[in-house]
């Protein structure tokens, strides 16, 4: 494409994704002076339409950003009642007793919410005090000013035909520009991962530790819903094939989520993570809950398990990380939400002491120290090795080896030290000679479904005409490297069924339905070759969760 000329505007902050640490940011900046230009761009089509967690929420995030939040209306309506823990075998279930757990595993105190109405609350107040919010609005490129800095992003790009030219209806999109830009993107950003790789921001870290989560909405029985209980379970069917382990929450109206999370550093290249979530389904457990009622909704996302020893640095000229842009979950906890508001939080005041003594364009270093030295350092910190241990040694040492070591650190210390991930999750894959097919049994379409069925139910939708933004860095790779050395794992680990691989006359070709993309990221993640990289498509499209 030649040079194109596109307007810009001039913001204090501008603000990159509408989730928890993007809409703190701006309520805070708004809270310290109200009259700071403030801009939040999102990629989805409303405000909440890319948002899928658990969700248990700890609000000491909202408490400190909001604290008459429940006189405001937040739709923090299921606290939590019931906490239980389950190792399942194939039929059975082992209780896992509360008492030895350390206290910052209870549940006491939190919430089951639909992330995706928190954050259209949250916009709802943003704006009241005069935050411009733009849905629909993805942000496409960086922009950088002449000293390197980070100053600004492209928005609003329409039109590109299949082959990236302009197209009829092109749009050149407009550039928005900051004293500072906070990417608020969630799991493996574009414009984050840019940002990493440009500065070196993971240099001297570990390398970040991803899952995929695979959630479902359903309406049940009112005779077997119990508000308010929360239900997490490990083991079956997973095994020793991979880690993670499942997630059910009993929400208001007769609805429960079922969730399913896969770590994605598992080596069998014929794991099926979504099968593994539809085999779950049929547990005794879940099936008894689940009879009789509709799944209404499904989604995925991947989500950042690296923890403490992963976090990259959070600053670059111009620049901030913030929430999952920099993977602040607390992985024992299944929980993010409440640090990505408090990172909001943070750079949000850090940003404000730096605009007030006239500065712009240079690192928010008081950012980064508040965040490792303060609520979410001092979170993530205690259960930085729970991960690692599972991954290195299994799920039993993770239960008492981790245990023990979030109990010690939680009296200031650690017997293990800090122990490092080692491999990222693409090379962490085998090859596919070392390791059995896995024979998964087929859906029923009762508790079980495939899942185009199931895409349907995400409401995505994407213009067709336009590029496609999964993009291969060399076509043949999926053919001539993935399919002999790994049997090609995009066909099973993406969980909207975006890769195929299909046969005309005996020559094999690699299919990329991104139409179907539920914008997981998994396959930017998990490719054994790097090859595919997730880049945004035109604002609006994707999946349109309704209360994830």
């Amino acid at each position: 494409m030649a040079e194109i000329e596109r307007e810009a505007m001039e913001y204090d902050v501008v603000i990159v994704g509408a989730g928890p640490a993007g809409l703190s940011a701006a309520i805070r900046l708004k809270q310290l002076d109200e009259d700071l230009q403030v801009v939040v761009l999102e990629k989805g089509s409303e405000v909440g339409a890319h948002i899928l967690s658990g969700a248990v929420l700890d609000p000491c995030g909202l408490n400190a950003l909001i604290p008459d939040w429940k006189e405001k209306g937040a739709p923090l309506n299921v606290p939590v009642e019931e906490d239980n823990f389950y190792m399942l075998g194939e039929a059975g279930k082992i209780r896992i007793p509360n008492f030895p757990m350390p206290p910052l595993m209870n549940n006491h105190g939190n919430y089951i919410v639909s992330m995706g109405n928190v954050c259209r609350w949250m916009a709802e107040q943003a704006e009241e005090m005069g935050v411009e919010i733009f849905p629909g609005m993805a942000c496409s490129e960086l922009v950088y000013g002449d000293n390197g800095e980070v100053k600004g992003v492209v928005a609003g790009e329409f039109g590109k035909n299949a082959d990236g030219t302009a197209g009829p209806s092109y749009e050149p999109g407009m550039e928005l520009h900051g004293k500072y830009v906070f990417l608020s993107e969630g799991v493996r950003g574009s414009l984050s991962k840019e940002v990493i790789n440009k500065y070196d921001l993971a240099a001297g870290k570990e390398p970040q530790k991803y899952g995929v989560g695979m959630k479902e909405i359903w309406e049940i029985d009112p005779a077997k819903h119990k508000e308010g209980t929360v239900t997490h379970t490990m083991g079956w069917p997973l095994g020793s094939n991979a880690g993670g382990g499942s997630f059910i929450y009993h929400l208001d109206n007769n609805q429960v989520y079922v969730g399913f999370v896969v770590h994605l550093n598992y080596k069998n290249p014929h794991l099926f993570p979504y099968m593994e979530f539809q085999r779950f389904k049929h547990h005794p457990i879940v099936a008894n809950l689940l009879e009789g009622g509709k799944r209404v909704a499904y989604g995925a996302r991947a989500i950042t398990e690296g923890g403490w020893q992963s976090m990259p640095k959070l600053v670059a000229p111009g620049v901030a990380l913030l929430g999952c842009s920099a993977g602040m979950v607390n992985v024992p906890r299944i929980k993010g939400n409440h640090n990505a508001m408090l990172s909001g939080k943070a750079a949000a005041e850090a940003a404000f002491d730096a605009i007030k003594a006239e500065r712009s364009g240079d690192e928010l270093s008081a950012y980064e120290v508040d965040v490792r030295e303060g609520a979410i350092g001092d979170d993530l910190k205690k259960v930085r090795n729970v991960k690692p241990i599972w991954s290195k040694w299994g799920l039993t040492a993770s239960l008492m080896l981790g245990g023990l070591d979030m109990w010690t650190n939680t009296l200031g210390f650690s017997l293990i030290g800090t122990v490092g991930h080692g491999k990222n999750d693409a090379d962490s894959t085998e090859s596919a000679a070392k390791h059995k097919p896995i024979d998964y049994p087929k859906p029923d379409g009762v508790l079980s479904f495939d899942r185009l069925t199931n895409v349907a139910f995400s409401f995505t939708n994407h213009e067709e005409s336009q590029p496609a933004h999964l993009q291969l860095a060399d076509p043949l790779v999926p053919i001539s490297q993935n399919l002999p050395d790994y049997a090609e794992p995009a066909q099973r680990y993406c969980p909207a069924g975006v890769y195929e691989v299909v046969e005309n006359d005996g020559v094999k070709d690699f299919v990329v339905n991104f139409q179907n993309c539920v914008h997981c990221k998994t396959c930017d993640i998990k490719d054994p070759a790097q090859n595919i990289t997730w880049t945004t498509p035109q604002g609006g499209d994707g999946p349109n969760y309704p209360n994830m």
